[in-house]
């Protein structure tokens, strides 16, 4: 389970390649999971510090790049006012690299004209386009503060010489009725399945079929059959105590001849 979790971070793809929205993908080198063996993650890590622990084993992993900093606060007068993710330096080149880590669950919302407003989060409090100014207008500008300067003097590196990158993954999911969509220039290969309200999800064309609902740290990994699969009575049971809680779930759908999908299930 613990190496399928890796498997699935490093399998999605990311939101977009190259140069977009003023901001530069980091290309994560491709490497072999032969002979890795990761460590284990704290169970109370938000799912983000999860990723931030696997991006950490993986890029050392792969080998080209050397780990200078990692989650470093920068306090100013004893309050913290923000934090770099990752400074790298690349072995080979000598290049180094400021690498801001975001991974995330989006749904599209058909509703919305513009295609980067239409990506938010399934509870609609995360919205991506929010997420990306922050890291052009905070995080970003964070490494020209006096005290970031002087951290990253102290470990042989000069701001002006910093290459900023986002490893921005992203695993995104459609309206339940729509077939395709379009959020070009995102990557569509990040759409791996579906949403839907829940007044749908009880309708009698998903009464025949089996589901599972996945624990956070299963998210990221494609749905498999070793699970414990219930009943859709079973499971609208417990999806109806997530929607008392305005919380959207997961669900994996297993539908004839074993086909797996995933969906989340929406409150709102």
């Amino acid at each position: 389970m613990l190496l399928e979790q890796f498997k699935g971070f490093y399998r999605t793809p990311p939101l977009w390649k190259a140069r977009q929205f003023g901001v530069y993908q980091f290309d994560f080198p491709r490497l072999s999971f032969e002979g890795f063996s990761p460590k284990r993650i704290p169970e109370n890590l938000r799912l983000g510090h999860q990723m931030e622990h696997i991006f950490e084993q993986l890029i050392t992993h792969e080998g080209s790049y050397q780990l200078m900093m990692q989650n470093q606060p920068i306090r100013v007068q004893k309050n913290t006012i923000g934090e770099i993710d990752f400074i790298l330096k690349h072995i080979e080149t000598g290049g180094f690299y400021h690498v801001e880590l975001t991974y995330k669950f989006y749904i599209v919302d058909p509703t919305i004209s513009e295609p980067v407003h239409r990506l938010m989060g399934p509870n609609r409090r995360d919205m991506f386009f929010t997420k990306l100014e922050k890291i052009k207008n905070e995080q970003f500008p964070l490494v020209q503060n006096p005290e970031t300067i002087n951290i990253l003097d102290k470990n042989g590196i000069k701001p002006e010489f910093l290459t900023q990158q986002v490893c921005f993954k992203a695993q995104i999911f459609r309206p339940y009725a729509e077939k395709t969509v379009h959020i070009r220039p995102l990557d569509p290969k990040c759409v791996v399945g579906y949403w839907l309200r829940f007044e749908e999800f009880e309708r009698s064309g998903f009464e025949p079929l089996q589901f599972y609902i996945p624990f956070k740290k299963e998210w990221a990994i494609a749905p498999h059959l070793d699970v414990t699969w219930k009943s859709h009575w079973e499971t609208c049971m417990e999806i109806n105590l997530r929607m008392i809680q305005k919380n959207a779930p997961m669900v994996w759908v297993r539908k004839a001849n074993d086909v797996l999908e995933k969906c989340f299930v929406v409150w709102w």
